[in-house]
């Protein structure tokens, strides 16, 4: 009954009323956009539905079909969303689907909205499934307090992030509903919408941009009314003097004269003729009494408002920092998710190719990394050198400089894992609570340290904690912490599981009043009267001790992982880069360097014929080395091949390739012949040799030479 019930809802709206791409006659621009009709076509369509399609681009001017969409293009993306099945209502014409790739989730707008997508109303005007949008972080002061209400509506809020329940990034005080701030944005206009506590306006757009709100491209909404402010154009013009001696009376205003009214300069809300209040005949420079006594009788040194330079509402538009919201949608390869490794490597092009020595004492890598980001003119965005001043690093560094920068890099994650800021035990660190690192700054500088890392061809990082990723990037979104996710053996660890192992109201009111002074610090030093107070004091002191208590370092950690832009990224897609984190590296195997070099063969056919049993040789070395039967291992053929110790965490750039090496006659030789490596571009030479044995003998006797040149600590 419900269906046909529906059926005749539908039937009875006029058809040529309804969206031509979602069907509903729905008209509220601050939910579905603008509804044009174009009444020679016989076609209403709604603005937003344009916007999020996925078929269809603004090939036109402005001016032309729907704000730039031609009509054919329009009728053209209805024929092919007529094919494609709403994931919600199960209807055909779905136009509105996920921006990842491997997603084959697809909506029609207004039903993209019930199921929680996030449209972004920028750039290519991408969206998002529920299981692939973005996400808000909790990320406070010290001195933040849950809000009690919508900072918009006033209307009380569940201080929880989700799809519909947003915040501003920069004071973290002001939350609101999305449905009350996309109505503000609607209202407000690019160049008045900004938050309503701390009004700040460039972080703020940008945010909520990303989270999907849309911002009109236009003035706010009472400036657009007709005379909204013509009383403001009208002169004061009345003598406010005790005792006006004007004959035409106080309303009187010669032009020039005794018998002018001078308005005071400060609040131009009050006036006198000369005459009235004893001024001279040219005196334009006049105070009334109220401002005079706020300004402790120096009024007249006040420079007046109104010698300020002005600025037009065109020049906020080209002052705007942020990329028109309603650029043109034109055709292109969507952005969309890939590895780690893609990800990663979409942020090197901004790299300048400027760069920056980095001078390491022996194996202080961290200390040198510091010294480096603290540095007045420090720029992430420039290439690093590294060089080591001890004798042992000296030549390591001065013969394989990609070589040196990856070890250094390799280093510097080792030592950092090891650093103050970090407890736990190895490969599951949180986040400590220190003093000085918060006086230091060392939170963001390590955060800078790793992002910068992570994008010049460091290794994985690999050691973060579930918990402390969760407490970053909020991956697995709203999951609650519980007491295996806090830091084991420590004091409050030890506590809160003494509470939460308590089996009667006696023994959780001892261990209550045992921790008294902890509970006390957590604000959680309340009555105890059941055993099912137990539940809630536990969760309450997991939330202090985790998150409320290390707001500062975590915040101030974000902000270093904000540099060359890996914070952004990681948050975008927190599911992909969560084995990047918080996964050791796996062991290189066989497989897997057989895969990662590619093999360049010769163009001439008589060395094309030598080289295919060489790369037979090259397969079976590699098992070899798998399985302990050489003297060395795949790690070393890695770091001969590249430089690196281990696989970086944004692949190898290059791709390896392996090449081969002919010796000075057109037969193979099996003595005199070595491989040879180029680490800039990650190319391998094999010797071409008549047998196996001869191969492996010259593979493992230049390969263990290497190895024996470079530091000790990288084997």
């Amino acid at each position: 009954m419900k269906k046909k019930t529906r059926r005749l809802q539908v039937a009875e709206t006029p058809e040529d009323d309804c969206c031509a791409l979602c069907r509903f006659s729905d008209d509220d621009p601050a939910i579905f956009g603008e509804k044009v009709k174009l009444k020679e076509h016989n076609l209403s369509v709604h603005y937003f539905c344009l916007l999020t399609s996925c078929g269809v681009y603004q090939r036109g001017e402005e001016d032309e079909g729907v704000f730039g969409f031609l009509v054919e293009d329009i009728k053209q993306e209805i024929r092919r969303s007529a094919r494609l099945m709403c994931f919600s209502c199960k209807r055909k014409g779905a136009c509105v689907g996920c921006n990842v790739r491997s997603c084959r989730k697809m909506a029609h707008f207004p039903c993209s909205r019930k199921m929680k997508f996030v449209s972004q109303f920028t750039g290519l005007f991408p969206s998002y499934c529920p299981a692939h949008s973005p996400s808000q972080s909790l990320s406070v002061g010290s001195d933040f307090s849950l809000p009690q209400s919508c900072s918009v509506c006033l209307d009380s809020i569940d201080p929880v992030l989700s799809y519909s329940i947003l915040k501003c990034p920069s004071c973290h005080a002001s939350w609101f509903h999305r449905d009350c701030v996309q109505r503000q944005a609607q209202s407000a206009g690019l160049f008045f919408f900004r938050c309503t506590l701390c009004n700040n306006k460039e972080d703020f757009q940008k945010e909520m941009l990303r989270m999907g709100i849309y911002i009109p491209e236009r003035d706010a909404s009472w400036e657009l009314e007709a005379n909204a402010y013509s009383e403001l154009l009208e002169v004061y013009e009345c003598c406010d003097s005790l005792t006006c001696l004007c004959s035409n009376g106080r309303t009187y205003s010669a032009k020039t004269g005794w018998f002018e009214v001078i308005r005071c300069r400060l609040c131009g809300s009050t006036g006198t003729h000369r005459k009235c209040s004893g001024l001279k005949l040219d005196t334009t420079d006049w105070a009334c009494i109220d401002c005079t006594n706020a300004t402790d009788g120096k009024a007249s040194l006040v420079t007046s408002p109104q010698e300020g330079q002005r600025r037009g509402l065109l020049s906020k538009r080209h002052m705007s920092p942020l990329p028109s919201p309603i650029s043109c949608k034109r055709a292109c390869l969507p952005v969309r998710s890939g590895s780690p490794e893609e990800l990663l490597q979409s942020l090197v092009p901004q790299l300048h190719h400027a760069s920056v020595q980095v001078e390491v004492n022996g194996d202080q890598a961290l200390s040198a990394g510091l010294d480096l980001v603290r540095r007045t003119d420090f720029d992430p965005t420039h290439a690093l050198s590294v060089r080591f001043k001890d004798e042992q690093h000296t030549a390591f560094s001065s013969s394989h400089e990609d070589a040196s920068r990856k070890y250094f890099l390799k280093l510097l994650v080792q030592q950092i894992q090891d650093s103050v800021v970090f407890e736990g035990p190895n490969g599951s660190k949180y986040l400590t609570l220190d003093s000085q690192a918060l006086r230091d700054d060392l939170y963001f500088d390590i955060g800078c340290l790793l992002a910068l890392s992570l994008v010049y061809g460091g290794p994985r990082v690999g050691f973060f904690s579930h918990a402390l990723y969760q407490c970053l990037f909020n991956y697995p979104a709203n999951c609650p912490l519980n007491i295996s996710d806090m830091t084991p053996e420590t004091p409050f660890t030890l506590q809160v599981r003494r509470i939460a192992e308590a089996i009667s109201v006696e023994e959780l009111k001892e261990a209550a009043a045992a921790s008294w002074e902890y509970l006390e610090l957590a604000g959680c030093n309340r009555p105890i009267s059941s055993l099912e107070d137990r539940e809630a004091l536990v969760e309450d002191l997991i939330s202090f001790t985790m998150i409320t208590r290390m707001q500062l370092p975590l915040q101030r950690f974000r902000e270093g992982l904000q540099t060359l832009g890996v914070f952004d990224q990681v948050q975008l897609f927190p599911s992909v880069f969560f084995s990047v984190f918080c996964q050791a590296a796996e062991n290189v195997t066989a497989q897997t360097l057989s895969c990662l070099f590619t093999v360049s063969f010769s163009e001439q056919e008589d060395k094309l014929k030598r080289e295919t049993p060489v790369v037979t040789f090259w397969r079976h070395f590699l098992l070899e080395c798998e399985v302990g039967k050489s003297s060395i291992t795949l790690q070393d053929i890695v770091r001969f091949s590249t430089g690196a110790g281990e696989l970086p965490a944004h692949g190898l750039v290059p791709s390896p390739s392996v090449s081969f090496l002919h010796g000075p006659t057109e037969e193979p030789r099996d003595e005199g012949l070595f491989p040879q490596s180029k680490p800039e571009s990650n190319t391998l030479l094999l010797p071409v040799t008549s047998s196996y044995k001869a191969f492996k003998s010259s593979m493992e006797h230049a390969i263990s030479h290497h190895s024996h040149l470079l530091p000790s600590e990288l084997e």
